[in-house]
């Protein structure tokens, strides 16, 4: 079985739409689409990622189903009892004196390397993020659809593995967001969360690529084999996004910090 992730195209978030910039990339994604072969195709009900699927949709004539657990990681922090956590996230926007609620990364990376817990695959869940957030709920809620969804194709997860009751060659695609798709790689995988949220940065329309092995009869576990691909905007002579990333260096103040 092959799982697809592709993230939405060049982000207007304010009115939760494409840029122009990321209406080209969606067309480009578009052309390259058929040699994706998406199979199934499901898509958040965010507008971003609408607009991005809809390109590709209407190029190979195919529809999509939309669930809501596909939106971007809805889990929200709370810095206000946390001196530390305020220190951590310094860019959180405040009102009336008080911080208000966040997504739970893009910490400072001084806090995270100081903290191996966020690191290991249980540690996370007792971290002081987790214990001023949502973030263990949403993400149990977000993994349970996912598991329901991959037994309907005969893989049903069991314990860190899954049970191949219909082994298959199907292919899935999610169009969805940076966030959501480093939560469903980290269970697919095995990892932290937190480990994919520091230490990648996809970009818009980008596609990661998971395959199941079943290198033993009936046990399956999925492997990726490309994060972040982005070979169709190249292709056309699409510079890259610089959206999910941060500056560089520190002294380019064009970029974001």
């Amino acid at each position: 079985m092959r799982i697809l992730m592709i993230r939405h195209g060049d982000p207007d978030y304010e009115h939760d739409c494409l840029t122009a910039k990321g209406k080209t990339e969606a067309a480009l994604l578009a052309e390259s689409a058929k040699d994706l072969h998406p199979g199934d195709c499901f898509v958040s009900p965010l507008g971003r990622a609408q607009e991005t699927a809809s390109y590709t949709l209407k190029k190979l004539g195919l529809t999509a189903r939309t669930f809501d657990w596909l939106m971007e990681f809805p889990a929200r922090l709370d810095i206000n009892h946390s001196e530390t956590l305020q220190k951590a996230f310094p860019n959180t926007k405040t009102k009336d004196g008080l911080y208000q609620p966040r997504i739970v990364w893009d910490l400072m990376p001084s806090y995270y390397m100081q903290h191996p817990e966020y690191m290991d695959r249980e540690g996370w869940r007792t971290s002081e993020i987790a214990r001023h957030s949502d973030i263990v709920q949403i993400y149990d809620s977000v993994i349970r659809h996912l598991n329901e969804l991959l037994a309907k194709y005969g893989y049903v997860r069991d314990g860190l593995m899954y049970r191949v009751e219909k082994a298959n060659t199907d292919t899935i695609t999610f169009f969805c967001h940076f966030g959501l798709t480093c939560v469903l790689l980290s269970h697919l995988l095995n990892i932290s969360p937190f480990c994919l949220w520091q230490g990648t940065a996809f970009a818009p329309t980008s596609v990661t690529e998971v395959f199941t092995e079943e290198r033993e009869e009936g046990i399956a576990m999925f492997r990726s084999t490309h994060l972040g691909d982005i070979s169709h905007l190249y292709a056309g002579g699409e510079a890259p996004s610089f959206s999910a990333r941060f500056c560089e260096t520190y002294a380019n103040k064009d970029q974001r910090h």
